[in-house]
């Protein structure tokens, strides 16, 4: 066959909704492009946990600790699905790392912002995860088939993550004056940034036209903005919450809400890598990276031990 009937035979198989697996040809660009997107994904959930680690041992009781402990523990596993998809691409788990630690490769904007008060921890879990469900259930359908299968389990633990968030704003909000100050300190902070977290607009989009031509997204990064912040507004409503959007309003012919100019400056110098944590998230990692060599050395040996035990044995029986 041909390159033309390859692709034409590859958009068919996407065209009539199946799965496209690691071992079926695919475009030399189709593959670039998943490399990105799940790399900068699976980026993205392992410097996320570092936000919420800082809090770990500030949680106001056992029970919150815990859970911000299992969230966090949550992250560490969704990063470890989304390196090993992107690692059926033919790309290797340490050249992933290395683009990471030198700074080539990007991840979400919205961890590059510090987390100033225990109420954080519950923006991040509504807003930050909330925002992420929003991207993230449509790539369940992704064309590519260890992509959508990993976001599967995520999506699952995801709601969880959101839900965790919310219940603590909710407490906060129903307590003190002090603690509802707090939590909507925390939305006013992280309520811009979170809205940003769905990338740039349309126009401004080098990718999406045919990442949706290629059924690896679903849905533009406005029209996902609009729904998470339809979606949103009624649940900061809802326990007495105001979202710091002046121009925010429902329109009642589109059915949707009218909202604000994004700063749009903003999410670019931090995407550039300006960002108020940016240098120190990166920081964390390579120090993680080097700090944990010995682990990953002694991991090896013992895998090498256990391999020839097993070889010797086999031997023996033969």
């Amino acid at each position: 066959m041909t390159t033309t009937d390859l692709e034409i035979k590859f958009q068919q198989t996407i065209d009539n909704e199946e799965k496209i697996e690691p071992r079926d040809w695919m475009p030399d660009n189709y593959r670039k492009t998943l490399v990105r997107q799940i790399a900068q994904h699976a980026h993205s959930e392992i410097v996320g946990m570092l936000p919420e680690g800082n809090w770990i041992t500030r949680a106001p009781s056992l029970r919150r600790k815990v859970a911000l402990l299992a969230k966090i523990q949550d992250e560490g596993g969704h990063g470890l699905y989304l390196y090993s998809a992107c690692e059926t691409l033919g790309v290797k788990r340490d050249d992933m790392y290395e683009e990471l630690h030198d700074g080539r490769a990007k991840y979400s904007s919205i961890f590059n912002y510090p987390t100033l008060s225990w109420a954080d921890m519950g923006t991040i879990g509504w807003l930050v995860d909330g925002a992420a469900i929003m991207n993230q259930i449509p790539l369940c359908r992704c064309s590519f088939g260890p992509y959508a299968r990993a976001m599967v389990r995520i999506c699952k633990e995801e709601s969880f993550h959101q839900r965790q968030g919310y219940d603590i704003l909710n407490i906060l909000c129903k307590g003190s004056d002090e603690q509802k100050a707090m939590a909507q300190e925390s939305l006013n902070r992280w309520w811009w940034p979170s809205i940003m977290m769905f990338g740039p607009s349309d126009k401004d989009s080098k990718h999406t036209a045919q990442s949706m031509a290629w059924k690896i997204k679903r849905f533009t990064n406005d029209e996902l903005r609009q729904k998470f912040i339809d979606v949103t507004v009624p649940q900061a409503e809802f326990i007495g919450l105001k979202v710091p959007d002046p121009d925010l309003k429902f329109n009642k012919e589109t059915g949707h809400y009218d909202y604000g100019e994004i700063n749009w400056d903003e999410f670019w110098q931090v995407v550039k890598g300006n960002g108020p944590c940016n240098k120190q998230r990166l920081d964390a990692r390579r120090s993680a990276w080097e700090e944990g060599e010995w682990v990953r050395e002694a991991a090896e040996v013992y895998a090498e031990k256990r391999a020839a035990r097993r070889s010797i044995a086999a031997a023996g029986v033969s």
